[in-house]
C-alpha cells in the first residue's frame, strides 16, 4: 500500500477541552458522561483508521515471527467492550476479559470491525439512559488462583480507554509502515490531549500586560 492521504482526526484538542455528552441526561452523573464520550471519541478515530485499511493491509503480518496484524490488535480492542456489554445485558455483575469470545472475521475485514465498532458506540451512548448496577466484580487470574476485585461501569469504562489506547499506540506504529497517515492525536490518551490543548491555549491578559 503506498502513501494513504490524511484522513480526519476523529479526536481533534477542541473536542477535549470539556469531555462531555452533547446532550445531558437526567439522573446521569457527568463523570460517567464524560467516561462515555471518552470511548466514543476514541472508537470514532479507530474507524477513521479501518477506513484507510484495505483487507490485504488489515491482515498483513508484522514481526519477525509474524504474530502481529492490524487486524488482531482491533479484535483484541473489539473483544473486551464485547465482554462489558454482554455482561451488562445478560444482568451479570461480573466481568472476567480472560474468557472472551474471540471473533476472528474481526481480524480479517476491516469493514466488519468498522460496523461493530458503530455498534459498541451506540451501545456506550446508551449506558447514560439505562439502569445500571451500583457495583460490578473483576475476576483476574493470578498464578493458579482467580482474584475477584471490586469494580464499577466508571472504572470498567476508564480501564477500556485506556486499553484502547494503548493498542492505538501501537496500531499507529504498524500503520506508519504501510504508508498510512495518522493525525498526531493517534493513540494519544485523552488525558494527554487535554494537557495538549491547555498548553496551546493562549495566556490570559494581564492588567499588567494592557
Amino acid at each position: 500500500m503506498g502513501a494513504g492521504p490524511d484522513f480526519p482526526d476523529a479526536f481533534p484538542l477542541r473536542n477535549l477541552e470539556n469531555t462531555a455528552m452533547t446532550r445531558s441526561v437526567p439522573g446521569c452523573p457527568p463523570s460517567l458522561e464524560g467516561l462515555i464520550e471518552e470511548n466514543r471519541l476514541t472508537l470514532a478515530q479507530l474507524r477513521g483508521l479501518l477506513d484507510e485499511l484495505t483487507p490485504t493491509v488489515y491482515r498483513q503480518p508484522f514481526g519477525t515471527a509474524g504474530r502481529h496484524t492490524l487486524g488482531k490488535h482491533v479484535r483484541h480492542i473489539i473483544d473486551h467492550y464485547t465482554v462489558l456489554f454482554g455482561g451488562l445485558e445478560g444482568g451479570e455483575e461480573s466481568l472476567d476479559y480472560e474468557h472472551r469470545r474471540r471473533d476472528e472475521t474481526l481480524e480479517e475485514l476491516p469493514r466488519r470491525a468498522a460496523e461493530r465498532l458503530v455498534s459498541i458506540e451506540a451501545s456506550l451512548l446508551a449506558l447514560a439512559d439505562r439502569q445500571l448496577p451500583p457495583r460490578l466484580t473483576l475476576e483476574y487470574p493470578l498464578d493458579d488462583e482467580r482474584l475477584t476485585l471490586g469494580s464499577s461501569i466508571e472504572r470498567e469504562l476508564a480501564f477500556l480507554t485506556s486499553h484502547t489506547i494503548h493498542h492505538m499506540a501501537i496500531l499507529g506504529l504498524l500503520a506508519e509502515q504501510v504508508g498510512v497517515s495518522l493525525p498526531e492525536s493517534f493513540g494519544v490518551h485523552p488525558s494527554t490531549l487535554r494537557h495538549w490543548r491547555r498548553e496551546a491555549m493562549p495566556a490570559p491578559v494581564t492588567a499588567e500586560d494592557a
